[in-house]
């Protein structure tokens, strides 16, 4: 029972984190104008406030860096490259089987300079390397190391896993004009975003993501000191999918479109599948060595 109720303080706090994102979101909106949505700003708001979050919550369950999984910066910086290559190994087998399939065709509606294609490539590159820098402390850092001290190694691989695929869901669509706007906007927004969680139509993106976070999260707990992997190879994925976005589009058409969701075209099936084989595939290469060893 309690560590039913620990596993459950995450997402009080995300609650929390979120109201209070609603409440700056209008007095930030009332000071900048018409600028951008309300649910926008709540949405980046909420990211801000969870990763500064890991500050006082590594201090409250007295966490070091090394726990949370962070090498010595030069070692840190190669285990990103490793990781990038990691990325690439793992997720552009998946690219090449919806282009062979049909799934994922060349965009030909848009026309591409070199200079125009290295700039969206870097571009790609650089946000990439910034979504996984906020997410990768925050689920494979803090998260996974808070819950491994309360309960089982798996029951954390797999807890820590499922909040980081479903916080990818959090979202609401409304758009509220700025002259309709108050103070509780911001929580009709927030509740339209929770109750995305029981949308049918998330499952096979959410179990996609889901199994990409167990992916990071044995990287993260079979190697000391490695959230440099998880960071790189997290960036390394979705600077794929991104650049793969720029210059494919995805064949509505195509007798194979299940293997993919509608999330960005890209997890789905195919990658629940492929990075669970990867997974067990390094369980039996981990266990049929030491079994060599002990022989």
């Amino acid at each position: 029972m309690r560590q039913l109720a620990y596993s459950l303080l995450p997402l009080l706090l995300l609650v929390a984190l979120a109201s209070l994102a609603c409440v700056l979101g209008y007095f930030v909106l009332l000071l900048t104008g018409d600028v951008v949505e309300l649910r926008k700003v709540i949405s980046k708001g909420t990211q801000v406030l969870l990763v500064l979050s890991i500050f006082p919550l590594r201090k409250w369950l007295q966490l070091s860096w090394s726990d949370l999984g962070f090498a010595p910066r030069r070692q840190f910086i190669r285990q990103m490259g490793l990781g990038v290559l990691l990325g690439i190994v793992t997720l552009l087998p998946v690219l090449l089987v919806l282009y062979g399939l049909d799934i994922h065709v060349f965009d030909v509606g848009r026309e591409w300079t070199v200079m125009k294609g290295i700039k969206k490539i870097t571009v790609a590159l650089l946000l990439a390397l910034l979504i996984s820098f906020v997410e990768e402390p925050l689920f494979r850092g803090i998260l996974l190391a808070a819950f491994r001290r309360k309960m089982y190694l798996l029951a954390a691989i797999l807890l820590s896993s499922f909040y980081y695929a479903a916080l990818h869901f959090l979202k609401s669509k409304t758009d509220v004009p700025y002259d309709e706007l108050t103070i509780t906007s911001g929580f009709r927004l927030l509740g339209e975003a929770f109750v995305n969680w029981v949308n049918p139509e998330i499952l096979s993106a959410l179990l996609a993501l889901w199994v990409v976070g167990v992916f990071l999260a044995v990287i993260r707990t079979e190697f000391e000191n490695s959230l440099g992997i998880c960071v790189g190879c997290h960036a390394g994925w979705v600077w794929q999918i991104k650049v793969s976005k720029d210059f494919f589009d995805t064949n509505q058409q195509s007798d194979y479109l299940y293997l993919v969701s509608s999330y960005d075209g890209v997890v789905g099936p195919l990658v629940t599948v492929w990075l669970s084989m990867a997974i067990a595939a390094y369980y039996l290469w981990k266990n049929t060595g030491k079994w060599s060893s002990g022989a």
